[in-house]
């Protein structure tokens, strides 16, 4: 590793080509989760870990690590989720401040709707134009840079659903 703080030419064409492929591929999803969904993606990612969660639930601590947001946002997204009657939440067990939310039969039924066109915009959009080389190098390097992440202690491990 070089002491030079500055990127390369080419280490700058390929950060700028992540930052803009990833926004545009952000960009999409939400864009067909708003349209096909009506709900941002966020709202869709908690429904998703709560279904692959024991019971269907989690603490609102665990949810939040698990989209990847802070409690207040996720908080507020159960709110609104609650209100469609996808989520519950609930005391926790033992503990007077803890909250857990729990997906709804209602909540459940409507993730399986909602889950075949997500899956076909993650795959069209993304692995689609991808040769099954292309692929296995992407995880490699996905992969490579998560655990350069945790070694340097920037990250925390993931969960061992999605969003990872």
């Amino acid at each position: 590793m070089s002491d030079d703080p500055w990127l390369t030419d080419e280490q700058q064409r390929v950060w700028r080509a992540f930052l803009r492929m990833s926004g545009q591929l952000n960009e999409s999803i939400e864009r067909d989760m708003q349209q096909t969904g009506g709900m941002p993606h966020a709202y869709y990612l908690i429904l998703a870990m709560l279904s692959e969660s024991p019971d269907r639930s989690l603490r609102m601590n665990q949810l939040a690590e698990a989209v990847r947001s802070s409690q207040s946002r996720v908080s507020h997204a159960v709110s609104r989720l609650e209100e469609s009657g996808w989520v519950r939440r609930m005391p926790a067990p033992g503990d007077k401040r803890g909250q857990v939310a729990e997906l709804t039969q209602a909540g459940y039924e409507r993730l399986l709707e909602l889950a075949p066109g997500h899956a076909r915009v993650v795959k069209t959009t993304m692995f689609d134009p991808l040769t099954p080389a292309q692929l296995a190098n992407f995880q490699d390097i996905c992969t490579t840079i998560l655990q350069a992440m945790a070694d340097r202690g920037i990250t925390s491990d993931c969960p061992p659903a999605p969003p990872c």
